[in-house]
């Protein structure tokens, strides 16, 4: 944009080819802006996550070429280790907890008491059971509980089916989860590689005819505008291939997490 405008109090350049130029500047400004926020709020969410201020010499100053700080995720996975995904676990924990409360449910229809006393009668609590009316049975001195009570038990057994129905379809559904987040995750690792050369490569040729581009238009054999787009151009390119390797990384991390977490090693 400094040298357009030289260019421009010279003689040799037009007041459009400044603000083209100055409208790539700004793009420019606004990404840059944009991208540090992004940055910062990052960075908030680290030290979050670690629980104090990280220093400067702890983070990155630009994105690793390879994956060596993961260990690689081979063939022959069981899907057994979705077993151990939080959620997974959850789930399977509620649909327990769920069978437990039908069968506590079912015990108060059901109390433990002695039916039979010796010689193979009825016992003596069970023969008093329903004796002068009572609609209470001793299950211990100090303990008892309602025989009739206006069909509580039944709604009772009733909530503790319909609870358990709820947690074994979150528990279907969380392993139908499990395994659309892994077939997801390894559908964008199947193809992220061949992504990332391509769009290296794109950036190579781009690279070359920006730089012709430029050379041309410095001997004044093309115009300002097709030097102009071809950094656009190669702009865009290279803003691309970035995106291109953060999705990369993202998505050994995003697999790392839809297995269950564990099976990193740090080198």
């Amino acid at each position: 944009m400094e040298l357009t405008r030289r260019r421009l109090e010279a003689g040799v350049a037009s007041r459009v080819d400044v603000k083209q130029a100055e409208t790539v500047y700004h793009q420019a400004r606004a990404d840059l802006a944009s991208l540090t926020a992004s940055i910062a709020m990052d960075r908030n969410a680290l030290e979050l996550l670690a629980g104090s201020r990280i220093e400067d010499t702890l983070l990155p100053a630009e994105l690793p070429d390879e994956n060596s700080w993961l260990a690689d995720v081979g063939p022959g996975m069981s899907s057994q280790v979705l077993l151990q995904r939080p959620d997974v676990l959850e789930a399977e924990h509620h649909l327990k907890s769920a069978n437990a409360n039908i069968g506590a449910a079912r015990a108060a229809f059901f109390p433990s008491l002695t039916l039979t006393a010796s010689g193979g009668l009825a016992s003596s609590t069970l023969s008093t059971l329903f004796s002068s009316g009572a609609s209470t049975w001793s299950v211990a001195p100090s303990l008892t509980a309602p025989i009739f009570s206006g069909g509580a038990n039944v709604a009772g057994l009733a909530y503790s089916k319909a609870q358990r129905d709820l947690y074994v379809s979150e528990y279907e559904l969380a392993i139908q989860t499990a395994f659309k987040e892994v077939a997801d995750a390894l559908a964008v690792r199947g193809n992220i590689r061949e992504q990332l050369e391509a769009q290296a490569a794109l950036v190579d040729a781009v690279s070359e005819s920006y730089r012709l581009a430029d050379a041309r238009y410095s001997k004044g054999a093309d115009t300002f505008l097709n030097a102009l787009d071809s950094q656009r151009t190669l702009y865009s390119a290279e803003k691309t291939l970035v995106t291109t390797r953060l999705t990369a990384l993202g998505n050994v991390v995003t697999l790392y997490r839809v297995l269950g977490g564990g099976l990193a090693e740090a080198n």
